[in-house]
């Protein structure tokens, strides 16, 4: 069966491959192009244009590698179905910024609700799966026994995955390779726990996610725009809910937290005194406004995001798996 892992891999790599440059092109005509924040670092506005919506490659090579794999279980095709949902939640809200030009996409209250709803379908899916409302606490032998906040939490989890990818996604790469260093640790945790098919979802997204690299890595040809991180982020979510490790995704995607924190910091800070913690927010534009340059500080980023995947594989322990 670990060959069916490195199948999934490979197809999923190999598919956004192909799709890259028969997409780009396509996304290029339409003129979804970015829309870069005038307040952000000065050498990003050069990056005006650039097409957005990148994500259908990870996804497209995510789907394709895991089906292709036989990967269909009733947790594997959750977890795709909760990709692909929020997935078509961030295309929507891409849509109506850069072909309509809405400058905030979808009304924040209206994401929230369909995010609410995903939330709860997620959680009521692994509640059919068979699994609990136990939480176990990394590196103790303790746990925490949701009952009926049960759905309420997994809401809050998804909302965070989400949210976390979607602040990290502002340099070239550094979303994606992020998310291919936690999707591996994820592809552990499910081995780790005997959930086969989830390994193999999770090494599908690993290689969509290498491919998209290809052309997303400095100097970026193409964006994931809130479709893909929208995406990773659900499908992150749902492989913490179905492995029962959704504390260790705190540690696990530690740098998405990270990255989330500097964001409410900041805003805190500014409304209350007055002062800005940070050059700017999310933090990867504060170490680029300090002088790094784009490319140090994502293979930096990446570097941070391995040691805190590390770790957290290490908190499996005191999960009882």
């Amino acid at each position: 069966m670990e060959l069916a892992l490195v199948f999934a891999f490979i197809a999923s790599l190999g598919t956004t491959l192909v799709l890259g440059p028969l997409v780009i092109p396509v996304l290029r005509r339409l003129n979804v192009g970015q829309v870069i924040r005038e307040d952000g670092p000065a050498r990003h506005l050069g990056k005006q244009g650039t097409p957005t919506m990148g994500g259908v490659l990870i996804f497209g090579g995510m789907l394709v590698g895991a089906l292709a794999a036989g990967f269909s279980s009733p947790t594997a095709l959750v977890v795709l179905g909760v990709t692909v949902v929020s997935a078509l939640l961030g295309f929507v809200d891409d849509y109506l910024k850069v072909v309509k030009k809405r400058s905030l996409g979808l009304l924040a209250r209206q994401k929230l609700l369909v995010q609410v709803v995903i939330g709860l379908a997620l959680a009521w899916a692994a509640l059919k799966l068979g699994q609990d409302t136990v939480w176990p606490i990394p590196f103790t032998d303790r746990a925490i026994d949701l009952g009926a906040l049960y759905p309420v939490a997994v809401i809050i989890v998804f909302m965070s995955a989400t949210n976390g990818v979607n602040e990290t996604d502002g340099l070239d790469g550094l979303a994606a390779g992020t998310m291919v260093v936690i999707g591996l640790a994820y592809a552990l945790v499910a081995l780790a726990t005997g959930r086969l098919a989830l390994s193999g979802v999770a090494a599908a997204l690993i290689g969509g996610c290498l491919g998209f690299l290809r052309f997303n890595y400095h100097p970026a040809r193409v964006f994931m725009g809130d479709t893909g991180s929208m995406g990773l982020g659900g499908a992150l979510a749902a492989l913490a809910v179905l492995t029962g490790t959704e504390l260790l995704l705190v540690i696990v995607g530690g740098l998405l937290v990270i990255e989330t924190l500097s964001v409410v910091l900041q805003v805190i800070s500014f409304k209350s005194t007055g002062r800005r913690i940070f050059r700017m927010a999310p933090l990867h534009h504060h170490f680029e406004l300090v002088g790094w340059s784009e490319t140090q500080v994502v293979w930096r980023f990446w570097m941070v995001a391995a040691v805190l995947a590390g770790l957290g594989l290490l908190g499996l322990r005191g999960l009882g798996h």
